[in-house]
């Protein structure tokens, strides 16, 4: 099978000048701005912030970028700037001459957008659910306060601590921050080998029985205009504990439809939140549906929907921050989305095998991140396939998920 090195290829395009920027502001009506050149930070330079530019491109949004990283995805694609988003000095720095300051990680420093909300700056998810959200512990005892339902779960801050549920096992126990991507949780199944165990501040959470993974993105903008895609079905891969295979729509039963799509508004609402939230959500075996965590901003359970909605859920960030109305999230085809990972076994210069074999299905969509190296279950793109039929978009993605792989 030929290799693809794709590292050869760079792909670069011009910021937005001053006077299409201020033509963008005048045009949609920013109450809130004067019609100057209109300069939008993001935190972070993934490939979710990839995707935000090339939507934000439709729009010729004047575009910045912070990362650590001087090989971030983001670097070629934006006014790029290298630093920590971490860092109280340097986010401020950054954030000063924005006018709206957005995010593609949680993992950014809040003091310092606190501080830029303080100063009049637009930042969008607010300080204080990004704040929240960081936090899997504040995360839990918020949905018990709203009524959300959600796994039982106890807070601990040592190990030691965890024996005092042993008549409650099973567990998950996740670290109450810093966690992603599957990383931070682990299953505890007994109170007698902890061996694994974090000694942290960590949530432990019941484990719940559950027949279905599924996920919901929904959309608030400021003037509390709230829209969600539809329901989409996960399925995860064992050994990375993250998402391998997205279904869109979920095979599910219309109330759970329901409840799903009633819950996270209702997360939505209670937080309060502008911008996009990511709801996961648990289909337990007697048909309750129950939040797992939520994400404040693009998630991987929304990259289908570039394709196979109307909207997709990069543009609607946009719509939700800068108080646009929100697009239409219908269903344009079914669709199934394949994350694609890092080959076992293989850490280096990425190259991907199979390109040219897939390129040659209907209906599949390939999605590089940009990133130059792999290395086991890293994320470093993602297919998606659509078609008329469900049944026949899985049975390609299966294929398309055997022949496509990245090594080095």
């Amino acid at each position: 099978m030929e290799k693809t090195d794709f590292s050869q290829y760079k792909l670069a395009f011009l910021p937005s000048n001053s006077t299409n920027s201020r033509y963008f502001a005048y045009l949609f009506h920013m109450n809130s701005f004067e019609p100057h050149q209109y300069k939008i930070g993001i935190l972070g330079g993934g490939q979710l912030g990839r995707m935000l530019i090339q939507s934000a491109v439709n729009y010729n949004l004047n575009i910045f970028v912070l990362d650590p990283d001087g090989n971030a995805p983001c670097k070629n694609l934006c006014h790029f700037t290298k630093g920590s988003i971490t860092d109280y000095d340097t986010v401020y720095k950054f954030g000063k001459d924005k006018d709206v300051i957005t995010i593609e990680i949680e993992n950014v420093n809040i003091e310092a957008l606190k501080q830029l909300q303080k100063d009049g700056k637009k930042v969008y998810p607010q300080p204080e659910v990004i704040e929240l959200i960081q936090d899997k512990g504040l995360q839990k005892m918020f949905y018990q306060r709203n009524d959300i339902p959600s796994a039982d779960f106890f807070l601990t801050d040592t190990k030691a601590q965890i024996s005092k549920y042993a008549d409650f096992f099973p567990f998950f126990q996740k670290l109450r921050q810093g966690g992603y991507d599957g990383k931070g949780v682990v299953k505890l199944l007994s109170p007698y080998n902890l061996d694994k165990a974090f000694d942290s501040p960590c949530v432990l959470e019941r484990l719940v029985d559950f027949e279905k993974e599924l996920s919901v993105i929904v959309a608030r903008n400021p003037d509390g205009e709230c829209k969600c895609f539809p329901v989409v079905e996960c399925e995860f891969n064992p050994q990375a504990n993250l998402v391998e295979f997205l279904f869109s729509p979920a095979n599910i039963k219309k109330n759970i439809e329901k409840d799903a799509i009633t819950i996270a508004i209702q997360v939505a609402e209670k937080l309060g939140i502008v911008g996009l939230l990511a709801v996961e959500l648990f289909v337990t075996k007697d048909g309750k549906v129950l939040v797992n965590e939520i994400a404040p901003r693009p998630h991987n359970s929304g990259h289908h929907t570039i394709e196979a909605n109307i909207v997709s859920q990069f543009e609607q960030h946009w719509r939700a921050i800068l108080n646009l109305p929100l697009g239409d999230t219908s269903i344009v085809k079914p669709a199934v989305m394949i994350n694609v990972l890092g080959a076992m076994g293989y850490e280096g210069p990425a190259i991907y095998e199979g390109m040219e074999d897939v390129l040659k299905f209907s209906g599949v969509y390939i999605h590089l991140y940009g990133k130059t190296t792999t290395k086991p279950f890293r994320k470093m793109g993602h297919v998606t396939i659509v078609d008329d039929d469900i049944v026949k978009a899985k049975q390609k993605a299966k294929t398309v998920n055997q022949i496509l792989k990245v090594v080095s």
